[in-house]
């Protein structure tokens, strides 16, 4: 009779371990369920896809930075060619807010402060005038500007954000890749948005 009990209690605890470990079969009713994705909705997949840099700059003086927004990666080259890195990125919320074309790193801030600028806080007028270093800044902990007024490479402490558009011009990375690329450029780092 004992055999028969523990036969049946082992079968009783891998029964409910599976219910638990299973909350999908359990509450089905509770259950979010992914957007079908189709062939209008583009898979992510070629933003980690590596990259030749020579289609794009004619030299790496000073290395280089290519932003892909359509894809959402941030690809860089070391002078030497020894360091290429590819990182994943947030990028503007539309075309409208999205500049392309050829910049350079003009200024590396680590800790930078951040304000809204003027269009922003037209659209914003809710949002504050400053916001010093710390979690709370937009810019997370590091900061690339271009030379292009009011754009930045820079990281984030939403890293919801990353992978999205979400910014209001900017290219943002997860503050540890920031960190990263912060160390590798230097002022005169040729960038591409495309």
């Amino acid at each position: 009779m004992s055999d028969t009990f523990n036969l049946s209690r082992r079968a009783f605890v891998g029964a409910a371990a599976t219910s638990l470990a299973s909350p999908a079969l359990a509450l089905d009713e509770e259950i979010e369920v992914e957007r079908d994705i189709s062939e209008v909705v583009r898979r992510n997949i070629s933003s980690f896809r590596a990259l030749e840099w020579q289609p794009y700059f004619s030299n790496l003086k000073n290395g280089a930075v290519l932003v892909d927004v359509t894809s959402r990666a941030l690809h860089y080259w070391s002078e030497d060619e020894s360091v290429y890195k590819l990182y994943p990125t947030s990028v503007p919320l539309s075309d409208d807010l999205t500049r392309l074309g050829r910049t350079r790193v003009t200024q590396k801030v680590d800790g930078p402060s951040w304000r809204p600028t003027p269009s922003m806080k037209e659209r914003n007028p809710e949002w504050p005038d400053f916001i010093g270093p710390g979690p709370d800044n937009p810019l997370g902990t590091h900061a690339l500007y271009l030379s292009w007024t009011y754009y930045r490479i820079h990281g984030t402490h939403d890293t919801r954000k990353i992978g999205r558009r979400s910014s209001n011009g900017c290219i943002g990375l997860y503050n540890e890749h920031v960190q990263e690329l912060f160390d590798l450029t230097k002022v005169g780092t040729q960038v591409l948005l495309i």
